[in-house]
């Protein structure tokens, strides 16, 4: 999750001149179509060689779950999530990643916004971040999602800004985690692995635990978790980590204390009350202890198992 401290020039039709009924009226213009207007193709199912589906909510958390057109799963621009009506924030996010294709381009004029498709009432906004050392952090890091057709890119830089996309993180949050290892995970796979295709699935989201410390009437999560699901050789592979003060849930709120952990797949489930496709468990194949204590949080990128 890459924090953020605080559309574009698509091609329009040309409009179309509208004559009245007895065409005596002066012409009038018609609103060309806008590109916002159009629909989202939101995260692909379908873009590795193994069919991935989005997580599942467990019946305990299921009715928490905003619907669009009665469906909990909301489409963005290379992007899909499920949003928490009682917490404001995304329960996950998924997001697929053309690392062939990807575009460089700037947020500048770029506002983050509430989506207007969904209650405002379920989405925290600027009301949370003014004057403090909160940050805005995108959980689908903006920088993937910039691929494809430039048309694309720059519609999935804009969505990637809305407030659903966003949770608050401190504003030394990257650096107290390990050197930043935590916002680098999805370039360290392409460094680190011979990814087929250069394609990778994502998955994020933060953990809502009950004693979550409120700030200004909002829970602030402190655990949160990435899995990236990538194909080597032929062979699916699955990786999940967790970011947290602590595994065991100690009181304390010292920033210092937060580690980034590689854990299995089933943890993320556990925490997050989510069920991923079965693809994906098996794809983990990562051995830890069985002891909290005896885990080890990664210090740096050549720490990850990618085997």
């Amino acid at each position: 999750m890459a924090a953020t401290k605080h559309a574009s020039s698509h091609t329009k039709p040309r409009a179309t001149p509208a004559l009245s009924g007895d065409g005596q009226d002066p012409l009038t213009l018609q609103r060309p179509q806008q590109a916002e207007d159009a629909a989202a193709p939101g995260y692909d199912t379908d873009f590795l060689s193994t069919p991935i589906a989005t997580p599942k909510l467990n019946p305990t958390i299921k009715t928490d779950a905003v619907e669009l057109n009665g469906s909990e799963v909301i489409p963005y621009t290379h992007f899909s999530l499920a949003l928490s009506a009682p917490r404001r924030f995304a329960i996950w996010v998924a997001w697929n990643i053309d690392g062939g294709s990807i575009k460089k381009l700037d947020r500048k004029g770029i506002d983050f916004r509430k989506d207007p498709r969904l209650p405002a009432a379920a989405q925290v906004s600027n009301e949370l971040y003014k004057d403090d050392r909160l940050d805005r952090g995108h959980i689908a890091r903006r920088a993937d999602l910039l691929w494809g057709p430039l048309p694309d890119a720059q519609k999935a830089n804009r969505d990637s800004f809305f407030y659903t996309n966003i949770t608050p993180q401190m504003d030394d949050f990257n650096q107290s985690a390990r050197n930043g290892l935590w916002g680098r995970l999805e370039d360290a796979v392409f460094e680190d692995v011979e990814v087929d295709d250069l394609r990778v699935s994502v998955f994020g989201g933060p953990v809502f635990l009950r004693d979550d410390r409120f700030f200004r009437g909002v829970q602030i999560p402190r655990e949160f978790w990435k899995v990236l699901v990538y194909t080597e050789g032929g062979t699916l592979k699955c990786k999940a980590f967790l970011l947290t003060q602590s595994l065991n849930l100690a009181e304390s709120l010292d920033l210092n204390e937060f580690r980034v952990f590689q854990v299995k797949l089933s943890e993320i489930q556990n925490r997050a009350h989510l069920r991923f496709p079965t693809a994906m468990a098996n794809a983990d194949t990562l051995a830890v202890p069985r002891a909290l204590a005896e885990r080890a949080p990664l210090e740096r990128q050549r720490d990850i198992d990618w085997s």
